[in-house]
């Protein structure tokens, strides 16, 4: 059996507890280092939570310090800086304004004769982008006939748009349906489109002439049709213009019509269509012919 102290330095011995040392120790550090692990994986994931916490508040941080700081109670209100704005340009003569109420001479609310549609009264004065071009519009209403009619106001003078006739030009043309009736000694179809061209001439007394000349009493046989439609398109617009001058109804109106045309000459038979074509009838009244002729 070896000396003690050889047994101690070469590693060896009898002991039973000494036999165990190295193997216990070995199986504790293992448990250690596993340990060590968990312990590391374990501090490092609050790590990340504070990072992101860090960065919230970097974050809170920022949006603070980008508000403006606010001026302590009692301080004076610092003024801000007035915009200076551009004057607006002003709109030239020839533009038309929001509030536009006169063109011309004619005034909204106002009656007025347009040629080849008769009496119409002014709605308003407004301005429409037509190709790319700005107008000046008058917008007509006609009660009677539903319709209504923008009229450009460059365009008013060659159109022929007028004013309401006035008493002494009303009153001749009353006197005009007592006359005679003159007609020339054409055909029918071209009288007719000169009786069409005085009614949509707009001049009162055209018209007046056009009722007289086609105007048929009981003694005389009846219009054809195209004559009694001219007629009535005669009639119907000149007792419109009357009624809007005196400021009477349209019935008022063709009554004092009627009654003008009852107090011209006694009307006779008329001549037959077709004699003497093209010529004209110099002012002789149909009755007188017949009474010639008999």
């Amino acid at each position: 059996m070896l000396p003690r102290w050889e047994r101690y330095f070469s590693g060896h011995s009898e002991n039973p507890s000494t036999r165990d040392v190295r193997p216990t120790q070995k199986h504790v550090a293992g448990k250690t280092r596993h340990r060590s692990k968990k312990t590391t994986a374990a501090s490092r994931r609050p790590k990340v939570a504070v990072s992101r916490s860090k960065k919230a508040s970097a974050g809170v941080r920022r949006r603070r310090t980008s508000q403006p700081a606010r001026a302590p109670q009692g301080a004076p209100a610092v003024k801000k800086p007035a915009v200076v704005r551009k004057p607006e340009e002003a709109p030239s003569p020839g533009m038309l304004g929001k509030k536009a109420t006169q063109r011309h001479g004619f005034k909204i609310h106002e009656f007025i004769v347009y040629p080849s549609h008769g009496v119409g009264q002014i709605l308003a004065i407004e301005e429409q982008e037509v190709a790319g071009a700005k107008l000046e519009l008058f917008v007509i209403d006609f009660i009677k006939d539903k319709m209504t009619l923008r009229v450009p106001i460059a365009k008013v003078a060659s159109v022929g748009m007028r004013k309401l006739a006035e008493g002494p030009l009303v009153k001749r043309a009353l006197e005009t349906l007592k006359g005679r009736a003159r007609i020339k000694r054409t055909m029918w179809s071209r009288r007719a489109q000169e009786y069409e061209a005085k009614i949509n001439s707009g001049d009162i007394v055209a018209i007046a002439e056009v009722v007289r000349d086609l105007f048929r009493s009981e003694t005389q046989p009846e219009q054809s049709y195209s004559e009694r439609q001219l007629y009535e398109a005669a009639l119907d617009r000149l007792a419109r213009e009357i009624s809007a001058v005196q400021r009477i109804t349209e019935t008022e109106a063709i009554k004092e019509i009627e009654a003008a045309l009852a107090k011209g000459p006694r009307r006779g038979p008329k001549p037959a269509e077709g004699e003497g074509e093209d010529e004209e009838d110099s002012g002789v009244v149909m009755e007188e012919e017949a009474e010639e002729a008999a």
